[in-house]
């Protein structure tokens, strides 16, 4: 077994049938629970590991309906429609007799396609050239990754001052890990809230939920290996308390990996 810290954070074991059960890590500790990527991540997990699933992600909706607590949880994962390429599953996250947590994703067996890329990778630092941020993390999870801010750190300053909310960022697992789905999920919910930066003031947040879409197959996935990958995220409306943010990840040889969105509450 896996000794990675994020294998751990994810590692589920089979109850029978379609449930399986887990454990929150400190390893990726956020504010209030785990971090909402490493949660996503053992979602999908829990499909990964069924013995019925057929092909690979292409998609993951995670909805957030309540924190969850630091201990055990138990994942149900239950394949609704198969068809000849594709299968759609319904996951459930359930903690101290209540769903916590819910998901759907769809499976696809890979093809090959007339294939094209119109959005192309910014022309950015290589990682090399981007210094670590050279203040300490301000929750455990941010721990477990290697991050270079091109621009959109966290402000310097809580003033009100903000003028964007967007983010160009090098990201990768600290220790080395290959790349794959579970990891891809995690990662692009690696960004801190829009409206932080859009506002340059703390206010409470929280998301509501998050879609990857994978655009990623196993010849992307060996090439990428362990890695940088350059995020960009950006919000395009702050309105009524929620926010969305619209986000890509490529990998250096500038494949869009993944494409990903989220609706966040916040508080004024």
């Amino acid at each position: 077994m896996s000794t990675h810290p994020f294998d751990h954070a994810i590692a589920l074991q089979p109850l029978g049938g379609d449930r399986f059960a887990g454990a929150t890590s400190p390893a990726y500790a956020n504010m209030v629970g785990p971090f909402g990527g490493v949660s996503a991540a053992t979602l999908l997990n829990a499909v990964m590991q069924h013995p019925q699933r057929l092909g690979d992600p292409v998609a993951l909706t995670v909805n957030f309906a309540a924190a969850v607590a630091d201990g055990a949880f138990e994942v149900v994962a239950r394949p609704v429609r198969t068809n000849r390429s594709t299968q759609h599953w319904v996951v459930e996250l359930h903690q101290g007799g209540e769903v916590a947590s819910t998901a759907t994703v769809v499976t696809a067996v890979e093809r090959e396609t007339w294939a094209v890329q119109d959005h192309a990778m910014p022309d950015v630092p290589a990682p090399e050239a981007v210094p670590r941020p050279a203040r300490r993390a301000m929750v455990e999870w941010v721990s477990r990754y290697d991050m270079r801010f091109i621009e959109g750190e966290l402000p310097t300053e809580w003033d009100g001052s903000g003028s964007s909310s967007r983010t160009q960022v090098w990201i990768r697992d600290a220790q080395p890990r290959a790349l794959d789905a579970c990891s891809i999920a995690s990662m692009a919910d690696g960004f801190f809230p829009r409206v932080w930066l859009r506002r340059a003031t703390m206010v409470p947040v929280g998301t509501v939920s998050m879609t990857v879409y994978f655009h990623a197959g196993a010849a992307e996935m060996a090439s990428t290996g362990t890695g940088w990958l350059l995020g960009q995220a950006q919000a395009q409306v702050f309105r009524h308390g929620f926010a969305d943010q619209q986000a890509q990840l490529w990998n250096e040889a500038g494949q869009l990996l993944a494409t990903t969105h989220q609706i966040v509450y916040y508080k004024s």
